[in-house]
């Protein structure tokens, strides 16, 4: 019918997000967070460091192992469910780093999809670190001046498309289409000439897009900390790997076993392990949003280079400096703008993809106490606003 399900939900390093809106205009009607724990595998494509190969796409797959899947699996679940009305149909956001985005041009193309896809598939071949022909390639012609066709194109290994879908079916939905976080957050910004810089920060990655009048200028995508995955994967090759200390699984065993039960005297002592239990929810809670910003701090440059990059371009390309960034993704607008502070880049504003009127009056309230944060929304929401 042209539209994509009334439901989105993103996989993202630090956990999932999940939302529903009832129409195009993509009120947030309901939204819900689920954290996932550090060291649960999102994967993304193969990256070759010197000698190094480093591969997050496939063999592990999603979770990167079966507790880690499982892990994956009830958190979709979960995020769904608490946002779910009816329709089982759902819109998946992948992260950036496993897809590919490229900005090509042709002198023509058919106008027929079918007859103009081989065309832009042949192209990719040469421009992919995967096999192009196998792979599950979309675009967008996005303008054409001067002769010149400028097309926006997709592309995905098919088996880790089908490894992030068959996630979403473990999970009792049903994959209605797939988008990657930036491009999904981008469908969700307001429509004018103004030209704007996008930054999409999360823990293992960071995108940045300008965009002009619905036409993407620049998509670039940096995964945080390849370098020191790629050294311990060197390390671990060459047997430099430090050792774990052994385990008597007998001894702790019997340490466990020697444990007394809690018991309560009388009901403060209940009033106190209720209280500590409500604290110990809402610390676990807040783990999602205080997540970023501790995990960046090994690759805050990584992000603020990647940002001074892109406001470069956008004034070289446009000939003005961005009059702000847009920020998307767990990292927030708040510790983006802090984290560029401290890099001495800008000054430049910083503000968030989504606005608080794009949220519904029960959307705050549902899933985390508090409210899910703006910026872990922003894909959900373009998501939505088709």
């Amino acid at each position: 019918m042209g539209t994509r399900p009334r439901l989105a939900c993103e996989v993202r390093a630090e956990g999932v997000v999940a939302a529903r809106a009832e129409d195009a205009f993509a009120v947030l009607s309901a939204v819900s967070r689920v954290p996932l724990a550090e060291g649960v595998v999102v994967p993304r494509l193969r990256a070759v460091d010197a000698e190094v190969e480093v591969d997050n796409a496939a063999s592990s797959g999603v979770g990167g192992s079966a507790e880690g899947r499982a892990a994956v699996v009830a958190a979709v679940r979960k995020a769904l469910d608490a946002v779910c009305l009816r329709t089982r149909e759902v819109t998946l956001i992948v992260p950036d780093a496993a897809v590919r985005v490229l900005l090509l041009e042709f002198d023509e193309l058919p106008a027929k999809p079918a007859e103009a896809l081989p065309i832009v598939r042949f192209r990719l071949k040469k421009l992919l670190p995967f096999d192009a022909d196998d792979a599950a390639v979309s675009y967008q012609v996005m303008s054409s001046a001067k002769g010149l066709l400028h097309v926006l194109a997709v592309a995905m290994p098919r088996e880790l498309l089908a490894d992030y879908e068959s996630v979403v079916r473990e999970a009792g939905f049903e994959p209605g289409a797939v988008l990657p976080s930036t491009l999904a957050a981008l469908a969700g910004l307001p429509e004018g000439d103004a030209p704007l810089l996008v930054v999409n920060a999360g823990r293992e990655g960071v995108t940045t897009a300008i965009v002009k009048a619905g036409v993407l200028l620049l998509h670039r995508t940096v995964d945080l900390g390849a370098d020191m995955r790629a050294d311990a994967a060197a390390a671990q090759l060459a047997g430099n790997a430090m050792q774990e200390l052994p385990v008597n699984r007998e001894r702790s065993t019997e340490e466990w076993s020697r444990q007394e039960p809690v018991s309560f005297i009388d009901q403060n002592d209940v009033a106190a392990a209720i209280e500590t239990v409500m604290i110990e929810d809402e610390i676990v809670q807040e783990i999602a949003q205080e997540i970023a910003a501790e995990c960046l701090t090994d690759t805050a440059d990584e992000v603020a280079q990647a940002v001074s990059v892109a406001a470069a371009y956008f004034e070289d390309t446009l000939q003005t400096p961005p009059p702000a960034i847009h920020a998307a993704g767990t990292l927030g607008a708040e510790a983006l703008a802090a984290l560029l502070d401290a890099a001495h880049i800008g000054p430049l504003a910083v503000q968030e993809v989504l606005r608080p009127e794009m949220l519904g009056a029960g959307a705050t309230s549902a899933g985390t106490p508090g409210g899910v944060p703006l910026g872990w929304l922003a894909g959900v929401r373009g998501a939505l606003a088709n």
